[in-house]
Parts: structure tokens; sequence; C-alpha cells
């Protein structure tokens, strides 16, 4: 029996209301009933801004938990890259509770010393300063030189640390909660996100421990690229499209938080075996391009939508990559190689010189096998170079994509500026924004 499921946009606009409705759901049930007396707008405002808060916070779990059902009609790049700026807003939420309070009912506040203050006044400290912690350890973690394995558990930490006494805090002050069903509204609250928890940090590691994976090949590549070739020790990845990556971990136990997310760069025609293209770029990387044949590791995914499965009536397809953005296409340009397919495809690279071009090779066989036209665009040229050089502008774009090729899909991956770059000329050349992907190249 064949299930028809409700096309990606539709599954888009259903998870966005049931969101909404989590985020409204607070008011919904705390507005309701008898209103406390000798309250203002302003007193209200405030306390409107507290829960809506702690709402946004809560929704950060499930945005981090990596469902799949959430994830894939966005991507989960997408969805990541929303929960970092729905966090800044979430606690800019939390400043403006806290600022009127202190400026228009400074009683309220009571004790400052949290040596002094009531308890639940002091968590609501706590929750404050960990929420803001939190963000600024996110935003300029390579700013302070912060481990990635360091931050991700202290992330986690203050996750916990600031979510769970916030909750405490508005249990314990009591205002609109005092009633049975505004309690168990909180209730409900604490008891789904100890769920989430118990699922990101049991219920999934546990999976994946059972289903371990070995390394086969440590194939060094052009430009210090590793690719490492993995097969699976019991079943391999389900729905796996040509474009999507998984989380990595090696040698510990899944349990253990030493992950990150590479890109497969081999397509499933080449299953149940994965390619993960690696660039040592400092910690888990830098470990990982060394790591020997035999050895364990565990692989979750397959994640996101950067693929050109996503546009089967494509007349042609257009990518974009900068350094090792290239190893989505490679997925891309593989599967379709793999099927035979005779459609178009003009890639632009973008390195600094020959030498870091990686797959350079691999391309230029590429190039005899399908319908495929690349064009190296090199910083720093070698003698006698007689392709593009600088860096992919406007002219680079226009003098490579013809008119025609205005409305096929366009893929872009690399470094920011590269696709920031890319995005806007080719917006002023006719190409529609809904025509245009970019794969968030620094996810973590």
């Amino acid at each position: 029996m064949t299930v028809n499921l409700p096309h990606p946009s539709l599954r888009a606009i259903a998870w966005i209301a049931l969101a909404a409705l989590a985020l409204a759901l607070p008011f919904i049930v705390l507005l309701t009933g008898e209103r406390a007396s000798g309250t203002s707008f302003l007193w209200d405002f405030s306390m409107g801004l507290g829960f809506g808060a702690l709402a946004a916070t809560g929704l950060q779990f499930v945005l981090t938990a990596r469902f799949q059902p959430i994830t894939r009609p966005y991507g989960i790049d997408i969805v990541y890259l929303f929960h970092r700026y729905f966090a800044i807003g979430a606690v800019a939420l939390m400043l403006g509770h806290f600022a009127i309070l202190y400026i228009w009912f400074e009683d309220a506040l009571g004790d400052l010393n949290p040596l002094t203050a009531e308890w639940e006044l002091t968590m609501g400290r706590i929750a404050l300063g960990a929420f803001v912690l939190l963000v600024i350890t996110s935003e300029f973690r390579k700013t302070l030189r912060i481990p990635y394995e360091l931050w991700r558990y202290g992330h986690i930490a203050l996750a916990i640390i600031a979510f769970g006494a916030a909750v405490t805090h508005i249990i314990g002050v009591g205002h609109f909660t005092a009633e049975a069903d505004k309690r168990i509204l909180w209730l409900g609250v604490a008891v789904s996100w100890t769920g989430l928890m118990v699922w990101t940090r049991a219920i999934r590691p546990l999976r994946l421990l059972r289903n371990p994976w070995r390394i086969v090949e440590n194939i060094p590549r052009e430009g210090g690229v590793h690719s490492l070739v993995l097969e699976p020790m019991g079943r391999g990845l389900k729905n796996w499209k040509p474009g999507q990556f998984v989380w990595l971990t090696l040698g510990a136990s899944p349990f253990a938080l030493k992950e990150h997310p590479f890109t497969i760069s081999t397509p499933p025609e080449h299953g149940p075996k994965v390619t993960l293209s690696i660039k040592p770029l400092g910690d888990f990387s830098e470990w990982a391009v060394h790591t020997k044949p035999g050895a364990k590791a565990y692989l979750d995914g397959p994640y996101g939508a950067f693929s050109v499965d996503n546009d089967p009536h494509a007349k042609g397809f257009v990518m974009i990559a900068g350094g090792v953005g290239i190893t989505p296409m490679m997925s891309n340009i593989h599967a379709l190689q793999e099927r035979g397919d005779p459609r178009p495809v003009i890639l632009i690279y973008g390195n600094k010189d020959w030498e870091s071009a990686h797959f350079r090779h691999e391309l230029a066989e590429l190039e005899e096998k399908l319908n495929l036209k690349v064009v190296h665009v090199l910083e720093n040229p070698p003698e006698g170079w007689e392709g593009e050089t600088g860096f992919i502008d406007r002219k680079v774009l226009a003098d490579h994509l013809p008119e025609e090729t205005r409305h096929w899909p366009h893929f872009l991956c690399g470094p920011g500026p590269l696709t920031d770059a890319a995005r806007s000329d080719l917006v002023a050349m006719g190409v529609p924004l809904t025509a245009i992907d970019s794969e968030i190249f620094d996810l973590v």
C-alpha cells in the first residue's frame, strides 16, 4: 500500500503552526480564570515577557533534538540556525521582563543579594544569568577560544540549570500560577522537558550504540582532505539522499558527546558504505583524519535537504562551492552520474590556489562521464594559469551562467562571505530566491 505524505512545504507550515500554538499555550492557560487584582498593564506585560521567554526556551530543546519529521522539511542546518536566533530572542524577552520590574516595580524584586534574597527570586536570577551565558559562549565561542567539546558540555549543563531554575522560579513566585490547572501546565512543561532530555541523552545514544560502524579506509586527497570510508556493522542509513550529512562519533561511545557533523561525499548508490571527506581544521577534525582503519564509529543521520532529489523536474543544476564546501556537491554529482542523468550541471568552484582544490582530478574525470562543466576560480593561480582568477564575483557568474540557467536550482556551499556574495549577485542577475539553496557551512 502506498502512503501519500503531505508536500514538504505543507509539513513545514504545519510544524510552524504547531510551534506557534506551543508558544501561545501558556498565555491561553494563564490568562483564563480569575485575574489577580491590583495589577497594571505594565506589570502584566512584564509577566507576559517572562512566560513567553520560558515557552521560547522550551522549544529550543525540541529544535536541537534532531527529530527527523521536524528537520526534513527545512534541513537541520536551517533548524539549528533558527535555534540560534530564537535563543537570542528568548534572552531578550527575559531581559525585558527583568528590566521592567527593576525600573517600575523594584520592590517586587526584593533583595538582589542571592545570599539573603528569597529562594524563588534567586532561582530567577540564576536562570537569567545562565541563559545569558549560554548565548554569549555560543555566539563568541571561537573568539573566546573555547574548545568545541568543552563548550558543548558546558552548553548542555547551562541549559539544564537555566531551564530548571526558570520553572522553579515561576512556580515559587506564584504569579498567575496559584490555581491547579496552571500548576498542571508547568508540571507538563517540566515533564516534557525531562522527556526530551531522556530522548537526546539516553534513548538516541543507546540506539546508536546498537548499530556501530567500522572505518575500512582512510584515503588522503588533494588539499589535505582525508576521506574516511565507513561500513555498517549492522544497518545502513535509512532514507539517505545525496548531499546529506551525518553526525560522526569516533572511538568513544555515543554517550560521550564527542560528535561532529560531516557531509557524505558519496551518493546513496554507493551504499551501504559511507564516505566522509574531512579537512583538518582543528579540534575533532584534526583527530579524525588520523583515524586508522578498523576503528569503531557511530553515525547519527542522515540529515539535511541539500539534494538534487528535491528538484526532480529541474532542467539542470548550478553549483557554487568554496573550499571543502565541495563535498555535498560531489555527492550530488556522483548521484547524477550513477543514475545516468543527462541534465547539465555547471559547477563554479573557488579556492585559494590550485593545491587547495579538493577532488580536482576526480572532477576532471567526471567532466568526461556526464554533462558537467567545472569552472575553477583561484585567488592565487599558478604560473601559466588560463582559468578564472580572484573570487567568485558577478562577472564570473555572468560569464559562465547563460540566461537559460536562471530558473535552475542553485546550490551554494562554502564560507559565509562567499555564499552571501554569490546569493546577492545571483539575485541581481535575475535568479529568484526560491531557486537558491545554501548549506550552512559552519554548523557548530
